[in-house]
């Protein structure tokens, strides 16, 4: 995630209007170099699928949370070695790379360890004797390879104590060396090199030669002892040696490591106890993704959001408190509503927020692709039930209007063909798919205190409601617990009839009674939650709760 980037959110169990508007706007902040990201806090109902599908968009990316994820942040690049890299290769890495860790992986990308830049300086300038014991477990192989070198001769056994000895072309000075199995470098000194041998050396290390003679081969078969001729020189020789040693010989084993999924303000209260700057971070895998430091913690923000059919943290993302809140457009009721500091802060009294984000386009003189007018035409359509709803005003219509001429579309028969894909009933619904139905689209309101739960449920036919009218009271009963809520209540408004007929459930379910009359019978013309719901609801508790 880019510091610059912002995301436009529309409210949990998103409808038609929530998730239009967010891909709306969020086109219209790109239009003014802006860089927006539609965004969504749940799956899509059929409705929205269906528009989405008709006028070729693709779903938002999903949201969970406003608090920033390691994962959406810029890591350093997951530089690895494998535990046999040697640690003049690895310094070479480091150097070309401008790393100061290294993540050692096996061949399945899992991290085994980590090697820094201090664990390097610590074998150059630490205790000889930790080279030593290093030298002792380092593959021929290695030391050849990281010497420029060949090997003339393997030993079938192995016996090398890890000290380095270099012997000089004159023989007073090998009779005064013990090198019984050490590592000798000596240059092209044939009775040297034989004399070395036999002497007990566990590896001979010619340099200044490409040859070995007959003999001095005959003796280190004899003697098992290792040869390698070297393609630099002495000095250069004894100290690449210690450079040969495997990573997995001095990697930390024991690290403080970070899942991508974490996020950012919980890693920073884990860095403060520790030491280290730079941390690997894995993947859900537990494959090695990139690094984090304390310079990328420090400088990341949480999310940049931009709330479009809602207002009520209640409704928002997680962590939606924590987030960068640049803007809000919407067109329900202001509450609880509060910032640090100053935002820009649209609400107006109008049938949906997909009226708004049109308004906009007008206003800022930019032009709405064909596309995108027939799916804001179709939220429009969606929130105001087809201009039926009493939240629908003259301006809804007006703005549907040109929506239909842009776009080529006949709102009636969208209309239809959007309410037809969502509003069956079946008498034979599964308890399991009906609870899926009230969950869709269930708003969380705070009524004097008491949490109220309204879900409402569009359909054609009222007879299939009657039908099933023992399990809603049934899931509505479970909900109560489920949500810890005081009141549950779901509207299956048909359009047909226009009105709606309300279940509720909980400790204060009288005061939905006491509110829309006798229990679960049809009420004419109540069709909008946010315009005569809520409000007549808020009245009643406020009044007796």
């Amino acid at each position: 995630m880019k510091n610059d980037e912002i995301y436009v959110i529309g409210h949990k169990k998103p409808d038609s209007d929530s998730i239009v508007s967010a891909i709306a706007y969020a086109y219209l902040l790109n239009q003014c170099e802006k860089k927006a990201v539609a965004g969504r806090l749940g799956d899509i109902n059929e409705e929205t699928a269906y528009l989405l599908d008709r006028f070729g968009y693709e779903e938002p990316v999903l949201i969970e949370d406003a608090r920033v994820r390691l994962s959406e942040i810029e890591l350093k690049q997951a530089d690895h070695i494998l535990p046999d890299t040697t640690i003049f290769e690895a310094k070479e890495i480091m150097n070309q790379n401008q790393a100061r860790i290294l993540g050692v992986l096996d061949q399945d990308q899992k991290l085994l360890g980590v090697v820094t830049r201090s664990d390097l300086a610590l074998l150059g300038m630490g205790d000889t004797a930790l080279g030593i014991d290093l030298l002792k477990e380092t593959p021929i192989e290695l030391m050849a390879k990281t010497i420029e070198g060949k090997i003339i001769y393997k030993a079938d056994e192995h016996h090398v104590n890890g000290k380095v000895s270099i012997i000089a072309l004159c023989k007073t000075k090998l009779e005064r060396y013990e090198i019984q199995d050490r590592i000798v470098i000596i240059g092209d000194d044939p009775q040297g090199q034989k004399e070395s041998i036999e002497k007990g050396a566990g590896i001979l290390i010619a340099v200044w030669t490409d040859h070995i003679e007959e003999d001095v081969l005959k003796a280190a078969r004899e003697h098992n002892c290792s040869i390698i001729i070297s393609g630099i020189g002495s000095m250069n020789t004894s100290r690449y040696l210690y450079f040969s040693i495997p990573v997995k010989l001095i990697m930390q084993k024991k690290i403080t490591y970070f899942k991508e999924d974490e996020f950012v303000e919980d890693v920073m209260i884990k860095m403060r106890d520790t030491t280290f700057n730079t941390y690997p971070v894995l993947d859900k895998k537990d494959c090695l993704i990139g690094y984090v430091s304390r310079y990328h913690i420090m400088n990341a923000q949480n999310k940049n959001i931009i709330m479009v059919d809602h207002n009520e943290f209640s409704q928002s993302v997680n962590g939606i408190e924590k987030a960068n809140l640049l803007e809000v457009i919407d067109h329900h009721r202001i509450h609880n509503f509060s910032t640090l500091s100053p935002i820009a802060f649209r609400n107006e009294i109008i049938g949906s927020t997909a009226s708004i984000i049109t308004s906009m386009f007008f206003e800022r003189h930019i032009e709405i692709p064909e596309n995108l007018a027939g799916l804001l035409l179709g939220a429009i359509i969606s929130d105001g039930l087809n201009f039926q709803s009493p939240t629908t005003t003259k301006k809804d219509t007006e703005l549907a209007q040109q929506l239909a001429m842009i776009s080529h579309e006949d709102a009636d028969a969208l209309a239809y063909k959007m309410f037809s894909i969502t509003m069956n009933l079946p008498k034979n619904i599964s308890k399991e798919e009906l609870i899926q139905r009230i969950e869709a689209d269930m708003k969380t309101f705070d009524m004097k205190g008491s949490k109220v739960l309204i879900s409402q449920v569009f359909i054609l036919d009222l007879s299939s409601v009657r039908s099933i009218k023992e399990k809603v009271q049934e899931i509505l009963e479970e909900m109560t617990i489920k949500y810890n809520g005081d009141l549950v209540i779901v509207a299956f408004t048909s359009i047909k009839k226009k009105g709606s007929i309300l279940y509720g459930a909980g400790s204060k379910e009288n005061l939905l009674w006491q509110t829309f009359g006798k229990k679960n019978v049809f009420v004419k013309d109540l069709l909008s939650r946010k315009k005569q719901i809520v409000p007549d609801l808020t009245q009643t508790f406020n009044k007796f709760s």
